[in-house]
């Protein structure tokens, strides 16, 4: 079992998946429980995820995530989350106004940063997406007009080997007691 840190070490954005094949549904449940006990302030919890697995509408949602060459791996990906931003709490909502921060924004984020984390533990691929079509996909699965679709987060079985990751050095992302 790997460790949090070897987890966060190994996770990577995978673009390239195993077509047609599934993701176990406890396996996939268990993704989803990961990104539903997410932190957020005030409890707020401000989103909702969309689940697509099955044909023609996993299809239809890959190609409106797909756009100008951009995201054509999802034609591949076994499962899409949908990450829409839901209504918060009036403790949420007020402290974003006083503090001048989105704070659905952020719980969002961190929200889809735990599935991505639980999908690598269950060896699954995953990339967080931002690009798509969010018009046409909220007409395709019925979200609401005045909620926002946030990001899209692919699942699957990756094809490409894990690569070492490139960052910036400790000192130049980490200081204490000043900047």
């Amino acid at each position: 079992m790997k460790t949090f840190l070897e987890l966060a070490r190994s996770r990577q954005s995978d673009r390239a998946y195993e077509p047609g094949k599934k993701i176990d549904p406890e396996v996939l449940n268990r993704i989803l429980e990961a990104g539903r006990m997410a932190p957020s302030a005030c409890n707020g919890q401000p989103w909702h995820f969309t689940v697509i697995t099955e044909e023609p509408m996993l299809g239809e949602v890959a190609k409106a995530t797909a756009g100008l060459g951009m995201n054509r791996f999802v034609k591949d990906a076994s499962a899409l989350v949908l990450v829409t931003q839901e209504p918060t709490n009036i403790t949420s909502r007020l402290g974003s106004r006083i503090k001048n921060k989105n704070y659905p924004i952020m719980d969002i984020g961190v929200a889809t940063a735990y599935m991505t984390l639980a999908a690598e533990d269950e060896g699954v691929g995953s990339c967080i997406l931002g690009w798509f079509d969010e018009k046409k996909i909220k007409e395709l699965v019925g979200i609401p007009k005045d909620r926002r679709l946030q990001l899209v987060l692919s699942l699957g079985y990756s094809t490409k080997a894990k690569h070492e990751k490139v960052r910036k050095e400790w000192d130049e992302v980490i200081s204490f007691e000043k900047y």
